[in-house]
């Protein structure tokens, strides 16, 4: 059980740079980008094919990045200067990745057993804590730049932004690129910790990104930047301690991963309306509790 939560943790420390980049696109932007499922192989199949044919582990995951950033720039292009609709432009740029993927590894599989990889000297889980909380810092003080602020003003109200003379354009794709390479970063990440790149190791990865987000909001809520980009690490780790309990359900098999994961997603959904109405309803039987006193003691100095 203590070893199944200690590598649930390490593969939630591991998808918290994913978690971060769907943050950027979700919750900055509002830019629905499905680029994550193909730039999330591409950052696996550059840094596996790196590797293997002897790279330095860090400079493969730098490539990586940089592979991340040059899709999601490619998809911020079609959505601005190409007028694609944002849904759309991610959709096409995650099909054209599939065929880049399978260029770079040449086939569907990478092998890095026994390959130096990142993790080979020291414990994965202290690798990847340390490089998650540099990007999660990295992240929080680009964020409170002037550019950052431009970035968060584009996702709140792109049209008041453009009025004070703001490049929108050369935010979104700023931000779009920014995202994909993080998830980039993460993909590269785990094909190391996992020993192989897969040409579908990136099927699904917008909606686990998405989980994390939403249910770290929904726990360690989200009132400053600093704060929701830990609620979205957090979130990733809460996710995967998740799944690897509902795992060890005896009727639920591995092959109902992408079933749980949805679930999760709709209750991480639901469960805010639902505090919401709660809330509501209280405050509204309060009001009503609090305008029957009033009403009471209007009554009864009427009657003296």
């Amino acid at each position: 059980m203590m070893d199944s939560m200690v590598g649930a943790v390490e593969l939630g420390l591991l998808y918290a740079l994913m978690a971060l980049g769907v943050y950027i696109t979700f919750r900055i932007l509002d830019f629905p980008d499905l680029t994550v499922d193909g730039s999330f192989t591409t950052g696996g199949a550059i840094a596996a094919i790196m590797i293997s044919h002897g790279y330095s582990p860090i400079l493969a995951c730098l490539a990586a990045f940089v592979g991340g950033l040059a899709a999601g720039a490619c998809t911020g292009l079609l959505h601005t200067k190409g007028k694609i609709n944002g849904l759309l432009s991610g959709i096409l740029m995650m099909i054209a990745l599939y065929s880049i993927n399978m260029r770079i590894m040449g086939k569907p599989n990478i092998s890095l057993l026994g390959a130096d990889t990142l993790f080979s000297t020291m414990k994965p889980i202290t690798v990847v804590l340390i490089i998650v909380i540099v990007f999660k810092l990295l992240l929080d003080a680009f964020l409170h730049t002037d550019l950052g602020l431009s970035l968060r003003a584009t996702g709140d109200n792109a049209r008041m932004i453009r009025s004070f003379g703001a490049n929108t354009d050369r935010t979104t794709i700023l931000g779009v690129s920014l995202s994909n390479g993080l998830v980039a970063l993460s993909g590269a990440l785990i094909a190391q910790q996992s020993g192989f790149a897969d040409i579908s190791m990136g099927i699904g990865m917008i909606v686990i990104g998405l989980a994390s987000v939403i249910i770290g909001e929904a726990i360690f809520g989200a009132g400053s930047v600093f704060r929701a980009t830990l609620a979205a690490v957090l979130g990733s780790i809460v996710y995967r301690i998740v799944v690897a309990l509902a795992l060890r359900v005896e009727w639920l098999k591995a092959s109902d991963l992408k079933l749980i994961t949805a679930i999760i997603v709709i209750i991480a959904l639901v469960l805010p309306s639902i505090q919401r109405s709660i809330k509501q309803k209280a405050m509204a039987k309060r009001r009503s509790a609090e305008l029957i006193a009033r009403a009471v003691q209007l009554n009864k100095g009427g009657k003296r």
